[in-house]
Order: C-alpha cells, then structure tokens, then sequence
C-alpha cells in the first residue's frame, strides 16, 4: 500500500523508511523497471481517501493514497484485437497475391472471333487450314494409289503413271482431302465401306490422316465407322482396293508414305 500523508510543518515522519520502500514496489508493480511483458501489466487505480490522525499530539488529518488493483479487461481485450487483426491481415495477403499472380497467368485472347479457352494447353490450327500438298501415295504392298479418269482407284507399280499424283489438302485439324490431279476426282469411303472416287467434295471425302508409329500414314473415313470401329483406305497385295469394313490400323495394308513430287 502506497501512503501519502499530510503533516504540519516540523514535525517529523516516523514512516519515511517504509514510504520509500513502498514507493519502489509500487515502481515494480506499474512495470517500469521489473516488468518486460507488456500484456502481462496489471493496471492501477488510486484510491484518495481521508482518515483521522491516530496520534492526539497532531490536529492535522491524514489522507492516504490507497494503491489497488483494478481491473484490466479492457486493455487485454484492445490488446487482443490488435493481434486478431494482424493475424487475419497476414493470413488473407498470400491468398491475394495467388489470386494475383493466377491471373497474371491467364491466357488471353489473340482475336474476338476465336472459341472460348477451356483448359490450360490451347493452340490455333488455323494457319493448316487450306494447306495443300502434292504428293504420291506408296503403300506398304509397294504399289502407288492412284485414281483413273473414270474414278476407280487401285494400285500402279509405275512411278511415273500421272494419275498417282495426288493432292493433299488439309480441310480441318486432322482431316485432309485427297484428290486426283489429272482424273480431278476425290479419294472417298462411304457408309458400305467401300473405296472409290467422288466427282463432287461431299462427306464421304473427309480422311483422318494419322502418323503411325512406323512412320507411315493411314487414312480413315472422317464420318462413317464399322461397329465403331475406323474405316481405313488399304491397297491388297494385287494393287486392288480393300473393303474398309476389313481394315484394321495395325494392318500393313493400309499403311500409305507420302512421297513428295519434285
């Protein structure tokens, strides 16, 4: 308890001793020299109250200081705020900066009129588009494709035969267009399966061109299957075309290489 009393003048203070040592707790107490938590700080409330001297020589009234302890909630819970605050403000700044970076990530448009991006590997195809090709067919029966002006195809062992040479145009991602220069007709598969060429550019004259993994192409119906299975232009081993119902992919007669006209 830290006392502060009234005295007249001259008399003497038999409880100095003690007041200085109550003044040096009551230091430590407040935390300016033994305190170093700052949350752990009680805070004080003086209490000023008067009482009647207990010695009769003395007429003056002493009033004390009464140092208690009061009540601190208000300052744990400022205190504790704070720290909520800080916190959540650490917690929400790396969610932002993924969300800032994720969009400085997108992909963005090259022009209006190209599809909505779905996914994150999108490329343009439409510079092949129109490509053509001029090239000879070789089968894997060491025959060469070709088309006759009447618009039957079959095989030729001639290198030289002009109705092997072909044109190759890609009409969509994957799906070409073969046509005969000279006889001007199209290489088409219909719904029977069967292999023949087409006047006009219909349906029929869509082909999936396809790499193989012995390097060479094959050439599906782009539009019809057998049991949902590929349909596949082959060459037999007499240069005659192949029903496509009987073509399978790993069958070596419908394996084709492009050989380029110089």
């Amino acid at each position: 308890m830290l006392t502060h009393s009234f005295r007249t003048r001259g008399e003497p203070d038999p409880n100095r001793a003690a007041k200085e040592a109550t003044a040096v707790c009551a230091t430590d107490v407040r935390g300016f020299t033994s305190c170093h938590h700052p949350f752990s700080l009680p805070l004080l409330q003086h209490v000023l109250f008067c009482e009647a001297s207990p010695s009769p020589t003395s007429s003056s009234t002493m009033c004390r200081w009464k140092v208690t302890k009061g009540s601190s909630a208000w300052f744990r819970l400022s205190c504790f705020s704070l720290l909520l605050l800080l916190l959540l403000l650490c917690s929400t700044l790396p969610v932002a900066c993924h969300d800032t970076h994720r969009a400085a990530r997108a992909p963005r448009g090259t022009n209006s009129s190209s599809p909505a991006i779905v996914g994150r590997h999108v490329r343009s195809y439409n510079h092949l588009t129109g490509d053509v090709r001029r090239r000879k067919l070789f089968s894997y029966q060491k025959f060469f494709l070709r088309i006759d002006k009447n618009g039957k195809v079959n095989g030729t062992k001639s290198k030289d035969d002009p109705y092997s040479t072909l044109e190759i145009k890609s009409v969509d991602v994957g799906i070409v267009a073969i046509k005969g220069i000279q006889s001007n007709y199209y290489l088409a598969i219909n719904k029977k399966g069967v292999v023949y060429g087409a006047r006009d550019f219909s349906i029929d004259c869509k082909l999936i061109e396809r790499i193989e993994e012995n390097r060479y192409n094959t050439y599906a119906s782009a539009e019809w299957r057998n049991k949902k299975k590929p349909m596949f232009v082959g060459l037999s081993a007499n240069g005659r075309p192949m029903r496509a119902k009987k073509t399978r992919r790993k069958n070596t007669a419908t394996h084709f290489l492009p050989i380029p006209i110089v």
